[in-house]
């Protein structure tokens, strides 16, 4: 599951059209002046249903709204500890905190607008088999996008074409995986990408030194 937890006074979101699907649930965290929101982002919190609240400060305070995210994205891992965590937000107050859930295998990014979250982003076209969505030029190959499974898969028929010259290594694998993805894509999404081949146990990490459970190669 992937929750999103919005920064609603760092960052004035006006569009859910991203969040419609069922792995994501959303948490918008209002300060005590968001007392006005438009029309349109308070139907389309009602469109997602359960899978969306609202959070609201009742006084304000200095990072007042940042402990409540951290407080509560505290209690979103607890229950659901293989959960993806991404706040949206501008403040890069919060990336000690991101740094600090890695750490503790705590997968979570901080992107300042929900179209820049890693599944999102786009990738560079040479990463990807883009003959199908382009079509016959219809399409330029700049304007596809792609998830993180694209990335995913990109990067795991790589570590499978390479056999015995993997990476061995945490840092060499995400070095492996940025030039193989794109190296123009940021950090944040590398990360991404690596974290959930750990998620999904194609890749076992003990200290420094990386194992490989990736799937068997078809004929």
């Amino acid at each position: 599951m992937n929750y999103v937890l919005i920064d609603y006074e760092n960052v004035q979101v006006k569009s859910l059209a991203l969040l419609k699907g069922e792995h994501f649930q959303v948490r918008v965290f209002l300060g005590p002046k968001n007392t006005r929101l438009p029309v349109e982002f308070v139907l389309a919190m009602q469109e997602l249903g359960s899978r969306a609240e609202y959070i609201v400060l009742e006084t304000s305070g200095a990072n007042a709204l940042d402990f409540h995210i951290a407080y509560y994205l505290g209690i979103l891992a607890s229950t659901d500890p293989s959960g993806f965590f991404h706040i949206i937000s501008k403040d890069t107050g919060f990336d000690p905190l991101i740094q600090h859930l890695k750490a503790r295998k705590v997968f979570s990014v901080r992107s300042a607008a929900i179209e820049d979250m890693p599944c999102f982003s786009k990738v560079a076209v040479s990463a990807i088999d883009t003959k199908d969505a382009v079509g016959e030029g219809k399409v330029k190959p700049t304007a596809v996008r792609a998830s993180v499974d694209d990335l995913i898969k990109v990067a795991v028929d790589d570590l499978i074409k390479r056999k015995a010259s993997k990476p061995r290594t945490p840092k060499t694998l995400r070095r492996t995986i940025h030039a193989k993805c794109g190296k123009g894509l940021p950090a944040a999404e590398i990360d991404a990408v690596y974290e959930s081949l750990v998620k999904r146990g194609y890749i076992k990490v003990n200290g420094q030194k990386v194992t490989y459970a990736l799937p068997v190669a078809k004929p």
